[in-house]
């Protein structure tokens, strides 16, 4: 069984207990919490008047306008709710990367601990869905702080390998997911970019708000190899190719910025937002600066 203190030092508690996660995007649930709820009812927080129509109770005519106006007018309330967010955490075999320090995979269980635990601590609702080619575990939203177990120990269970097909996992999940909220991809996102943007472009049609966490390894971004090597496929078994990286270096780095730069593009055109972690920066750092522009943002 794991535990908080396995996965997030103290120091990184200290780091993110002061953060909310704040959705910019009204979003569905149930329980009183920090965010609001597209369910108009007449209880908790005014938001606006509206004239009068045939059918209104009169109950909740306004007659302290009327008194003023001569005119009915209603008053509508909205009530608060809980954010209800689903980590996305991807499975492939290529988050096992990681040459001499921490693997993506490693970085993303910790990043995705990071979330559960910063969000039941303000009672939001957070749940997991681990993928690959397919998707594979769903635990549904609950704000119960014992949820926070459950979640641990699927991702220490979890072991990553085989292909990724974001755009068919993406599509599977829709049905899955009963009201609408924060979609957190944890990936490296190493797919079919024009797919993975139709997948997108789903979840945004279903009124989910979606955040892509792109997990990168520094060698990745660098790519620092200068001797021959053999370089092995992490997602299809015995692939094998012994290379001379000088020779590949400078088509892979313009091959590299085109990936990013469409897959960019293309969230923002989707109002996705996408955020870089490289596993050699502290995540708790990092999620702090991303979290704390985004409530600046709200």
């Amino acid at each position: 069984m794991a535990h908080i203190s396995e996965l997030l030092t103290p120091s990184d508690l200290q780091r993110i207990s002061s953060l909310h996660v704040l959705a910019r995007q009204v979003v569905e649930g149930f329980c009183s919490g920090l965010h609001r709820s597209p369910h108009k009812g007449f209880s908790v927080e005014f938001r606006q008047h509206r004239a009068y129509v045939p059918g209104d109770e009169i109950r909740h005519i306004d007659w302290r306008v009327f008194a003023r106006s001569d005119r009915f007018y209603i008053r509508e309330y909205e009530e608060e709710t809980n954010l209800r967010a689903t980590l996305l955490v991807d499975l492939s075999g290529s988050m096992n990367y990681g040459r001499g320090g921490v693997t993506k995979w490693e970085y993303a269980v910790r990043l995705a601990a990071c979330l559960s635990y910063l969000m039941l601590q303000q009672q939001d609702s957070v749940g997991l869905a681990t993928f690959d080619s397919r998707l594979g575990t769903v635990i549904p939203p609950r704000s119960r702080v014992r949820h926070l177990q459950l979640i641990l120990d699927t991702l220490q269970a979890a072991k990553p390998g085989g292909e990724t097909e974001l755009g068919t996992v993406f599509r599977d999940l829709v049905p899955k997911l009963h009201r609408r909220g924060l979609l957190v991809v944890i990936s490296d996102c190493f797919a079919d970019v024009p797919e993975l943007l139709k997948a997108l472009a789903h979840l945004r049609h279903a009124h989910h708000e979606v955040l892509v966490f792109q997990i990168w390894d520094r060698d990745e971004l660098d790519f620092p190899f200068r001797k021959w090597t053999e370089f092995e496929s992490l997602e299809s078994a015995g692939h094998k190719h012994l290379l001379d990286p000088v020779q590949l270096r400078n088509t892979y780095l313009e091959n590299l910025a085109r990936f990013r730069e469409e897959l960019t593009q293309g969230c923002r055109r989707h109002k996705v937002d996408i955020v870089p972690f490289v596993t050699d920066q502290p995540y708790a750092d990092a999620l702090a600066a991303y979290m704390n522009l985004r409530m600046a943002r709200a």
